[in-house]
């Protein structure tokens, strides 16, 4: 170690790092900052939230898109069960019977959760319900279970709509994938501008397909009442039609296929805080508008389906074919048809906004109870959850590529997960009637408690329907997410736990004696400069620059700097480091320094910040992997001294000197 002090030394003026900083008014906005403000609007502060909240109307279009779009491929998932095996019997005698009782347990769930929705006003998700009644554990399992959902209803979502959009104009299945990808991304975008901007934004495209599908079955049964039902011809690449013989299983396989349409039920119950005030009560007018809805529109497309005999196929759907025979030619039918198809598809890719409306707010509940990223419970730019509408975002993407935005293959994954939290939740439910005996609690013990029945008994017939198709792989998912939920929850309780012990004795302990702070050079510049200058500031009992010399030459190069500068004020340590660990050798003499127990070490590292991005990767991250070195060292505490690239003019005069410095001298 060579060490430079010369305490005789005549003072000398020091190096002045720049010129004092602006006031914050002055300092510019941050370029990603700028750009977030172009892309989704001005901030939001914190006490607008209450202005974000949502009326029935904007409400209706945001949470129960999901729902009501499912009834444009509910009844086909039916047929796509039944036609191979049992043909044209489908039609007549099991598509209508089955979306019945389909619709009977839809009107179980609205009353299940409206119960839910008047006990837990402030939230009642599957998630609260079932941690506050049944305890965590198998609230992560309700938890996971929906998150998947909203996942997977994501991916469904812009399948399905691209289906419709290449059922009408076949020029696009080609493009089906980066055009899905591409939705996901816009509705991200939609949400990250505020739940109120979303609704929207969003609301037209589902008013549109309410109005469409309900003028498409009011023109559809009036004609066939008054001029005759007629078929269908099977379009071209059709499914089977098979002529097999009905059987328990095969009714259930349907049954099972048109459990998509319930997803999404439960979204109005875990948005209630989104609602105006009174929110629990708007949230329960809400969700019984929803129910009439879809189960008048699922009731009625499955009757014209049965009555057309829309046989599914792989480049149309049964949706388009019940509305191009409902409206006929013409040009009047062929204008209703493409708004109908439109509507479809628009509303198909929106009931994805059901997902980023909800799946934000559950990951927000899972994080503030330690079971997921802390992250997660952050509000962003526009006061929504935007970490998780980013997440959901990314996890949507990857199902659509894996299948190739095919909704055939993507079903059997579907409904699983939603049906496994609808039980969970009516469970939790029925067990805070028995506990709590409140006005009316048997009836709401009977509601609830049939609820659970109900979709336990649906959970069952889809997992073992589905199970060879895909919910397997649910089924498997969902038990090892909640493991590694439950180990996150050890972490953070380990972190929490450890973080207040012992406080008051922390806060007790006897100050060290000396105080020794090194500043770390890598060259006589202005950061150096400047870490100096605050190292003077800290009166410490002794202050030393330490270079660690990967190179002996810029060593000796940077010593005679040192005294031709007159910083011989400030000692400086060379330290050979031939073998060029500069963190190893960096944590020696940090280590030397605190030899004794007595001295407290506070080591200042110079740091460049770059005013772009690219400018970064053209230097490494030592500054970085120093602090990181020390990291775990009691008693050495790191201090990053920023210096701020571009923040002086250069004159012309200095470029010239700078330049006539490097060239070779003779």
């Amino acid at each position: 170690m060579t060490v430079i002090d010369d305490p005789q030394a005549a003072p000398t003026t020091p190096v002045v790092p720049g010129p004092l900083p602006p006031s914050v008014g002055g300092i510019p906005e941050a370029r990603s900052y700028r750009l977030k403000q172009k892309v989704l609007g001005p901030a939001l502060h914190t006490d607008q939230l209450e202005h974000q909240r949502l009326g029935k109307p904007t409400a209706l279009a945001v949470f129960a898109s999901d729902a009501l779009s499912s009834t444009a491929y509910a009844s086909e998932e039916i047929l796509r069960a039944l036609v191979p095996a049992i043909g044209f019997l489908a039609f007549t005698a099991f598509l209508v019977p089955i979306t019945g009782v389909l619709v009977a347990v839809l009107v179980i769930l609205v009353f299940s959760y409206r119960q839910t929705i008047k006990a837990y006003p402030s939230a009642g998700g599957a998630y609260i319900v079932t941690k506050d009644n049944l305890g965590l554990l198998p609230a992560q399992v309700a938890g996971v279970a929906l998150l998947t959902d909203y996942i997977l209803t994501v991916a469904v979502s812009v399948s399905a709509g691209m289906a419709a959009l290449y059922s009408a104009v076949p020029f696009f299945y080609p493009y089906r994938v980066p055009m899905a990808l591409g939705f996901i991304a816009v509705i991200a975008w939609g949400n990250l501008r505020g739940v109120k901007e979303s609704g929207r934004i969003f609301a037209v495209p589902t008013y549109a397909f309410i109005v469409s599908m309900f003028l498409m079955i009011i023109v559809g049964v009036t004609r066939g009442v008054m001029n005759g039902f007629a078929t269908i011809p099977p379009p071209d690449g059709h499914i089977a039609i098979g002529t097999g013989v009905v059987t328990i299983v095969l009714l259930l396989k349907g049954f099972a296929s048109g459990g998509a349409a319930m997803t999404g039920v439960e979204a109005i119950s875990n948005g209630v805080p989104a609602f105006k005030k009174p929110e629990a009560k708007h949230a329960r007018q809400t969700l019984m508008i929803m129910g009439v809805c879809l189960g008048t529109l699922f009731l009625g497309i499955s009757f014209l389906a049965a009555k057309y005999q829309a046989v599914p196929s792989e480049k149309t759907t049964v949706i388009s074919e019940v509305a191009r025979q409902a409206f006929g030619g013409g040009p009047v039918g062929h204008a209703i048809f493409f708004f109908v198809q439109a509507a479809t598809m628009l509303i198909l890719v929106l009931a994805a906004n059901t997902s980023f409306a909800d799946f934000p707010r559950l990951a927000s509940f899972h994080a503030d109870d330690a079971f997921m990223p802390k992250q997660l419970t952050k509000r962003g730019h526009r006061l929504v959850f935007s970490n998780g509408i980013i997440a959901l975002a990314v996890a949507a993407a990857i199902p659509v590529l894996l299948f190739q935005a095919d909704v055939s293959h993507l079903i059997p994954l579907y409904a699983i997960g939603v049906f496994t939290s609808f039980t969970l939740s009516q469970a939790g439910m029925s067990v805070r009637h028995v506990k709590l005996k409140e006005p009316g609690w048997r009836l709401g013990l009977f509601v609830n408690g049939l609820g659970a029945v109900t979709t336990l008994v649906v959970t069952l017939v889809i997992g073992w329907m589905k199970f060879s198709h895909g919910a397997w792989f649910i089924i498997i998912l969902v038990p090892v997410m909640v493991a590694l939920l439950m180990r996150l929850n050890k972490q953070y309780e380990h972190e929490a736990v450890e973080l207040i012990h012992d406080v008051d004795d922390a806060i007790g302990t006897p100050v060290l004696p000396r105080h020794s702070v090194l500043v770390m050079v890598g060259d006589v510049d202005r950061p150096t400069a400047r870490a100096i200058q605050y190292a003077r500031t800290m009166h410490a009992d002794e202050t030393r620059a330490v270079h660690l010399a990967a190179d002996p030459e810029h060593a000796l190069d940077l010593a005679r700097k040192w005294e031709q500068l007159g910083l011989t004020r400030v000692p400086l340590d060379i330290v050979d480091c031939p073998d060029r660990r500069i963190e190893r050798a960096l944590l020696d003499v940090v280590c030397e320094e605190l030899s004794g127990d007595r001295t407290e070490v506070s080591v200042l590292i110079p740091k460049r910040e770059y005013k772009h991005f690219w400018h970064r990767l053209l230097h490494d991250q030592t500054s970085r992997k120093l602090a990181k070195a020390l990291a775990q060292v009691p008693h050495a505490n790191v201090t990053l001294v920023p210096y701020h690239l571009g923040s002086i003019h250069i004159s012309d005069e200095e470029w010239e000197a700078f330049h006539a410095s490097k060239q070779p001298h003779h």
